[in-house]
């Protein structure tokens, strides 16, 4: 096959990729819908390093660290998050989410949806003791499960709300730990004229903590941020995908094609 039989081949692709129109200045990207089954099953066993420079990619500050300082990060969050999850069980003798919110003062509401909100959410804490759980995403996340195989790869016993739950408790565990918890103390040098210093603190640390707060809580067997997609999923199909591939990326991996699509290229380039 040559070059341009080649170009032709993928230009639909491509064209849905990087959304190529002259009238516009941006398109939004769209991406191939892959079923949400086959893309668990290619992420589920992604390790703690792959997961946190996914949520690395989202860090405004993201360019400040090296490969390696990254990954110890990465590690010593999830560390921190494991070590914060035992503490309080063993603390309040408890590891359901609920009854560990209701010892430690934390308020739960369970609205449908939120208020004003200009994109998806699934939860939210709000300080200085609420966490707000969206059921709308609940629900289309439990509908996704009964309509596809996902319960064979997520478990049959996996409850939503209480991964939800857990995570968001992490981060009112966090206020209350402020002073001495890592996600907190560590910081990163930004400029600043000498001999002043600018010291920030780095967001993404807290999301990869509560991430494996939450897995120790719940006792998943997998992390907590194969959640992103599912979720999604539930909502637009494409985005989820374009999260797998996202994913599949940061963990060295190849994003799979679904079998038709696949089938259909392999059939253009053999006959052509």
């Amino acid at each position: 096959m040559n070059k341009e039989s080649l170009k032709k081949a993928f230009s639909p692709i491509a064209e849905g990729l990087f959304g190529k129109q002259k009238t516009q200045h941006y398109v939004k990207p769209h991406f191939i819908v892959r079923p949400i089954n086959m893309m668990l099953e290619d992420l589920i066993g992604n390790d703690d390093i792959s997961w946190g420079k996914y949520a690395f990619s989202r860090e405004p500050l993201n360019g400040k660290f090296s490969d390696e300082k990254r990954s110890e990060l990465i590690l010593k969050c999830n560390a921190c998050g494991v070590e914060y999850a035992r503490k309080y069980i063993n603390q309040y003798n408890e590891s359901e989410p609920v009854d560990l919110a209701d010892k430690l003062g934390v308020k739960v509401f369970y609205p449908e949806m939120p208020q004003n909100a200009d994109r998806v959410l699934f939860a939210e804490y709000k300080d200085p003791n609420k966490v707000y759980i969206y059921t709308d995403s609940v629900k289309k996340a439990y509908d996704t499960m009964n309509e596809s195989q996902c319960r064979d790869i997520l478990g049959n016993d996996l409850n939503i709300t209480n991964v939800l739950l857990a995570h968001e408790l992490f981060h009112y565990i966090e206020e209350q730990n402020a002073k001495t918890i890592f996600t907190r103390t560590e910081k990163v040098e930004l400029w600043a004229p000498k001999p002043l210093h600018n010291r920030s603190g780095i967001n993404v640390l807290s999301e990869i903590a509560a991430m494996a707060f939450a897995r120790e809580i719940t006792g998943l067997s997998y992390s907590p941020y194969i959640m992103d997609v599912f979720l999604v999923y539930g909502y637009n199909p494409e985005e989820a995908s374009g999260l797998y591939e996202e994913m599949m990326e940061h963990a060295g991996k190849i994003a799979r094609l679904p079998e038709e699509i696949k089938s259909s290229l392999e059939e253009i380039i053999t006959n052509d």
